[in-house]
């Protein structure tokens, strides 16, 4: 899916015909499986915060507190204007929902299903395309790919929170458990994790990645990491 939301579609009819279905599938359907409530009840008693390259929203449809949340690199659930002309986001739930269901789908318990001839269409109709209200440029999803991303409000109001979370716990005992960073972007998580692990006195970092779980050699004593099935390891917890 993450591929295919790079392919030059040529009209913007197919463009979302192929996003309105990412969007929905990955962002208003529950996850399959139940990762994220495990690793909630985990937390959920703790005074915690959860820091996010995702924008799925999965966190929170899990129960985690909106306010306890940032998403650095945007959400699947909002349109921005593609220029930019304007800092603002708009919820898209609805025009989303329209689109999938032009194309040949029902709704039912949240899910996608097949209507009973069974054709579905690779478009949507021209005037479901979401076009800015100021400028009357297209939309795109707020989504951090380029200089074009809209950091609004919210997403202020969230790195703050973030912050003063840091600041509030640095001389605390704090744990820094890092879930499935790769190194597309190491720079927003893993990096900044490893440093504060080094510099905060009682920081302790745990890495949860098949395959992948490591840590700097000046935190080795201070960390633990593994390799194992992410899914796995919080249901055994």
């Amino acid at each position: 899916m993450y591929s295919g939301g790079f392919y030059p579609y040529k009209t913007l009819e197919k463009h979302w015909g192929y996003w309105c279905r990412y969007i929905y599938i990955n962002r208003y359907m529950d996850a399959p499986k139940p990762v994220y409530q495990n690793l909630y009840d985990l937390v959920k008693e703790k005074d915690y915060f959860v820091l996010t390259t995702n924008v799925d929203h999965c966190f929170q449809k899990a129960g985690f507190a909106k306010n306890r949340i940032f998403y650095t690199q945007g959400d699947y659930g909002l349109f921005q204007c593609s220029e930019p002309c304007h800092k603002k986001t708009y919820d898209n739930e609805e025009t989303i929902k329209k689109m999938v269901l032009s194309q040949g789908f029902r709704i039912k318990d949240g899910e996608l299903q097949k209507t009973e001839d069974g054709e579905i269409k690779l478009t949507v109709p021209t005037g479901l395309i979401p076009y800015c209200p100021r400028c009357g440029k297209p939309m795109s999803m707020n989504l951090r790919s380029d200089q074009t991303f809209v950091e609004d409000e919210g997403w202020h109001q969230a790195a703050e929170r973030y912050e003063k979370f840091i600041q509030d716990h640095k001389k605390q005992k704090i744990v820094f458990l890092e879930l499935g960073v790769g190194y597309n972007t190491p720079g927003i998580i893993k990096y900044p994790f490893w440093q504060m692990t080094n510099t905060f006195q009682h920081a302790f970092y745990v890495c949860l990645n098949q395959g992948e779980a490591y840590a700097s050699a000046e935190i080795t004593r201070k960390s633990v990491y593994m390799n194992e099935d992410i899914g796995e390891i919080l249901k055994e917890l």
